[in-house]
């Protein structure tokens, strides 16, 4: 490709003449091979070098031209004179080198040391008195901050795959506790086919139910449809209605999408007494000018969000509101409702609906495996090798034989799932698996056994790197939703521990004023000090949810730690607290009676457990 005059002599010059970027059309493409374009020769550098490029690509990005990798306007970098400065840096720093990232702009490179991060990067944070949408947008429009939803930012999106397994997860144990395990059968309805939601109809469909997916953008249905994530579509509600009731009477999985907004389809259902199976949403509700509403098509939400924003907002939260007014009709008529985390339900609550919080959260049926450590660890072949991720799949069979549920996903993944950008694979791994698979990988990459080093990462919706109150956090059994501690003490622990590049951000997936959470990049490329590292990482990592939880009293994170070697100085004095913290949850009303149940059960187990623990610090 030929280079423009600007570009020549810029150590970028070397990628757009590969063809990896294309200045002029704005184009990224995910760099493969085992050539390093790094002057380093290092790994360690030429890694987040080519997930920069990935989260680009426009296999993987929502709409790459505006460096939007997913949810509403989640960004890779602030600006593109600012991707070609960070890819200009990371091609020239040495293997000792730190480059500081703010918001999505270069800063500055420190010499810090083999053992430092590559990168850190801190985004879209604001002082909380003026942490709310009105003030970053005055910031933003001034060219001093941005929006990096969570793992845009972080340089660790893996196309819908990445969210794909937590709505498998999610979805699946709604299944597990309302319908035997199996949605066959089974009517799911939702809308947003987003990067975010557009994993949701492969998951009920991969659970064996018949999936309703409302969206207003058929780009969106279309690219859904094109990466396999999608059976089908019609801009017809009659039609599309009439096809997921066909197919639940025949007990045929089938993902079915419908050109419409989610109020006009639930609308309809309600007015013809179709009461869903399980009810829940995944449209950009966090961001007000992202969430499309009622009686505006695409390109006419698309105008109105340029011409009058002040209205656009007004509009979009009286839709919101009745939106999930018609979910709580179809709640009280029967539908396991719950909210996926997009601040739907507070965004309705402010526009007057007193009952909104009526919805459960999806933590409701994810706390349970955050409390043990586990999560969504995702990876990449970092020279794009298909071959190697299959491999590693095996890897996890053989390690984990007992686990149905992962065996379960990794045969439906190899079934369903296609690859967007690098090849990736994302699995629930917790406390100690991460570790253990870290150091299998570390050694199968030195062996020369898989064709080249592999990136490990995480969601950001994970165990102990996020205070969300009304996603990750909510309904914490000591009423501690909304502590920041944690997710900025997990940032420490992995920079710390030298993860590759470590990432901190506020606002993912509920918007401005409502989350921070903190991510990582670790790049196994064989040697000895990246392996160091990583097991540093994998362990603290899942390790900060474990003791996040502890701290909050629920047992099974004591039965975790005291288990497998957590040092926690005060776990006597959590005991204690434990009982009497389950009891006020309960009596003030913060969780459920199948929350109840069950955390009792525990306790009950932890303590017919505990006389076979030696001493406070597990040594």
């Amino acid at each position: 490709m030929s280079v423009p005059q600007r570009y020549r002599g810029r150590p970028i010059e070397e990628l757009i003449s590969a063809g990896y970027y294309d200045p002029e059309t704005r184009t990224v493409k995910a760099i493969k091979g085992l050539e390093l374009h790094v002057h380093s020769r290092d790994w360690q550098l030429e890694g987040p070098l080519r997930m920069l490029f990935h989260v680009l690509d426009p296999m993987v990005a929502k709409d790459p031209k505006n460096l939007i990798v997913y949810g509403g306007t989640g960004k890779a970098a602030r600006s593109w004179d600012d991707f070609e400065a960070i890819v200009d840096a990371l091609l020239i720093m040495d293997s000792e080198d730190t480059l500081e990232i703010q918001s999505g702009q270069p800063v500055a490179i420190w010499r810090l040391g083999k053992q430092a991060p590559r990168v850190i990067m801190s985004n879209a944070m604001l002082v909380p008195k003026w942490a709310d949408w009105r003030v970053f947008w005055e910031l933003e429009a001034k060219g001093l901050i941005s929006f990096h939803q969570m793992t845009a930012g972080c340089w660790a999106y893996i196309g819908t795959q990445g969210i794909l397994q937590g709505t498998y997860e999610t979805i699946g144990a709604a299944a597990d506790r309302h319908y035997g395990g199996s949605l066959e059968g089974r009517l799911v309805v939702s809308a947003g086919l987003g990067n975010m939601g557009g994993a949701q109809p492969l998951a009920i469909k991969m659970l064996g139910g018949v999936a309703l997916i409302a969206d207003v953008d058929a780009r969106m249905i279309r690219r859904m449809i094109d990466t396999g994530y999608l059976d089908t579509w019609t801009d017809s509600l009659d039609k599309a209605v009439d096809m997921a009731l066909d197919a639940k009477e025949r007990r045929q999985a089938i993902s079915i999408g419908v050109l419409a907004n989610a109020v006009d389809l639930l609308d309809r259902l309600i007015k013809d007494n179709i009461t869903p199976d399980i009810l829940t949403d995944q449209t950009p509700a966090h961001d007000p000018l992202s969430y499309v509403p009622q009686g505006l098509s695409i390109e006419q939400a698309e105008q109105l969000r340029r011409s009058n924003p002040e209205k656009y907002m007004l509009m979009s939260k009286e839709t919101m509101k009745k939106h999930v007014q018609l979910m709580l009709e179809l709640q009280r008529r029967g539908a396991v409702t719950f909210e996926y985390g997009n601040n739907l339900r507070k965004q309705a609550y402010d526009a007057g609906v007193e009952d909104a919080f009526k919805i459960p959260g999806q933590m409701e049926y994810m706390r349970p495996l955050f409390e043990e450590g586990r999560g969504p660890f995702r990876w990449t072949s970092l020279v794009g090798d298909p071959g190697d991720i299959y491999k590693l799949d095996d890897v996890l069979l053989m390690l984990f034989e007992r686990n149905t549920r992962l065996a379960r996903w990794i045969k439906a993944a190899h079934q369903y799932v296609k690859f967007q950008g690098l090849p990736a694979r994302v699995v629930y791994l917790g406390y100690g698996e991460r570790a253990l698979f870290g150091k299998v990988v570390s050694e199968l990459v030195r062996r020369g056994e898989l064709n080249g080093p592999i990136w490990f990462g995480r969601d950001h919706l994970d165990s102990g790197s996020v205070a969300s109150p009304f996603r990750e956090t909510e309904g914490m059994l000591d009423g501690s939703d909304a502590i920041g501690d944690w997710p900025i003490l997990n940032y420490a622990l992995n920079t710390a521990a030298g993860a590759t590049w470590t990432c901190f951000h506020h606002g993912g997936g509920v918007g401005i004023g409502y989350a921070i959470h903190a991510g990582f990049g670790m790049v196994v490329d064989g040697t000895e000090l990246a392996e160091e590292k990583a097991l540093r990482v994998f362990t603290v990592d899942p390790g900060s949810g474990v003791v996040r939880h502890a701290h909050a009293g629920y047992p099974k994170s004591l039965t975790v730690a005291r288990e497998r070697g957590i040092r926690i100085p005060v776990i006597d004095r959590l005991e204690e607290k434990s009982r009497r913290v389950i009891e006020e949850a309960y009596r003030e009303g913060r969780i459920s009676r199948f929350t109840y149940d069950r955390v009792k059960r525990d306790l009950q187990n932890y303590e017919e457990r505990k006389r076979n623990y030696r001493t406070p610090f597990n040594t």
